[in-house]
């Protein structure tokens, strides 16, 4: 143990977000002390879930993918459960729904052209959602789903180093040079990177896009089983008792101490700022804020699901604020009561000023059912919802200030899970680095699929 009388910890972490909980397990396994400072009463940051009337509500409900690699090595998370996504996604076009999958190879992505193509002709072409519950058909032609399988497949398959060297233009212009049609384009990658990104006009680094879409192809969109906060609640419970302590509002930070608001200065050797990034350039001046991307997740219960199938539904078509949208019951049955049905819809960017309507309206047309009886639950608004990531962005920004001062987040890695999980290990690998100490090698845990 390093830690002397004389400090509280060797290393106080400000903020308990995941990254900050990821770094705290990194170190702690390392045999470091640590003191993991909240402002507010529950850890999570933003990766927090409400319970109303029985219902689980995520606050901004960032979709992620089973192919994350933290979620799997990351210590703490051994009892996390996933509840994953249909295969693909539903996307809603000119009145119908079209089912949209990531075939596994080329191979598999022109059996499933053939199978198309042999289909009777009602399924090939898609069936109006009024007229056939939850009727479903690829969108595009055989060669279109074949052409995108086959650019999915060498997503999936090409390392992410190759990925992050490749030339980088905003998503939205790179598309242009993926040699996909535009009835693809604009039917199913542009709606599902809008979804993955958080980002309606595709400004993002075509960079992190590409790593986007190769987790979509080679795993499934899924959500935390029981909502967001369960992640980091694992986290925190996983750590030494006393490791993590909320209600603390950190002032003032240096590399050697921090002063709070109603419990002194606590002394360390080195301090780890893990908050999002305003509060971090609050209280250390000079750090960049970047841009960010609003969101607002309204969630409503109706008297039955408006879809029986646990599908995420994207719309091609833009024709209202809804990117995209699931009846969460049929997702995760643990984030409704028995018998009741709940539907989350995300809206991106600024919100209409008739939101509420706006968006029943747009929800009438995607699932083809009157939203009439639908009662609101909750409006949860998060202008910073997500630091945007524009080209050029650095996915491995420096987590090392200087000796004893680092800072964490997904403002500092990609601007996901993965991302703040991942920049929260970078920032434990660099402190332990600093004090001569070697990381462990914990036991890797198996996330589990409910």
């Amino acid at each position: 143990m390093l830690c002397s009388t004389a400090h509280q910890a060797d290393v106080v972490i400000v903020g308990a977000g995941l990254a900050g909980l990821s770094a705290a397990h990194q170190l702690t396994a390392a045999g470091v002390p640590v003191m993991v400072l909240e402002a507010a009463g529950e850890v999570g940051g933003r990766m927090s879930t409400e319970e109303v009337d029985g219902f689980r509500l995520d606050r901004i409900g960032q979709l992620l993918s089973t192919a994350y690699p933290e979620l799997t090595r990351s210590p703490g998370l051994e009892g996390l459960a996933l509840s994953p996504f249909a295969p693909g996604v539903l996307v809603h076009s000119a009145g119908r729904h079209y089912r949209a999958g990531a075939p596994r190879s080329a191979r598999g992505a022109l059996a499933a052209a053939r199978a198309l193509a042999s289909a009777p002709r009602g399924a090939a072409r898609g069936v109006p959602r009024s007229s056939a519950r939850g009727a479903t058909a690829p969108l595009g032609g055989a060669l279109d789903q074949a052409r995108l399988g086959a650019a999915l497949a060498r997503l999936a398959a090409t390392p992410v180093e190759r990925l992050l060297a490749r030339p980088e233009l905003p998503i939205g212009t790179a598309l242009q040079t993926r040699g996909l049609p535009a009835r693809t384009l604009d039917g199913f990658v542009r709606p599902l990177l809008s979804a993955l990104l958080c980002d309606p006009d595709l400004t993002t680094s075509s960079r992190c896009a590409d790593l986007a879409l190769r987790g979509f192809a080679r795993g499934r969109l899924c959500v935390p089983t029981g909502g967001a906060s369960v992640l980091p609640e694992l986290l925190a419970a996983a750590l030494p008792p006393g490791t993590v302590r909320t209600d603390v509002k950190v002032t003032s930070v240096a590399t050697t101490s921090v002063a709070t608001a109603d419990h002194g200065v606590l002394r360390c050797r080195s301090l780890l700022l893990a908050t999002d990034a305003r509060a971090a350039a609050e209280l250390l001046p000079g750090l960049r804020v970047p841009a960010f991307h609003p969101i607002t997740v309204l969630h409503h219960t109706a008297p039955e699901p408006p879809l029986a199938e646990p599908a995420l539904l994207l719309d091609a078509d833009r024709g209202g604020p809804v990117a995209y949208t699931a009846v969460m019951s049929e997702v995760d049955p643990a984030r409704a009561p028995g018998g009741r049905a709940l539907i989350s819809s995300t809206v991106l960017g600024t919100p209409p000023p008739d939101l509420e309507a706006a968006v029943l309206r747009h929800l009438a047309r995607l699932y083809g059912t009157p939203t009439d009886g639908w009662e609101l639950l909750a409006v949860r608004h998060t202008p910073e919802a997500v630091p945007a990531m524009p080209a050029p962005h650095d996915v491995r920004r420096p987590v090392r200030v200087l000796a004893g001062l680092y800072v964490c987040g997904d403002h500092r890695d990609t601007s996901t899970v993965q991302g703040a999980l991942y920049s929260g290990r970078r920032a434990a690998g660099a402190i332990l680095a600093d004090l001569g100490r070697r990381p462990a090698e914990p036991p890797v845990p198996a996330v589990r699929a409910a």
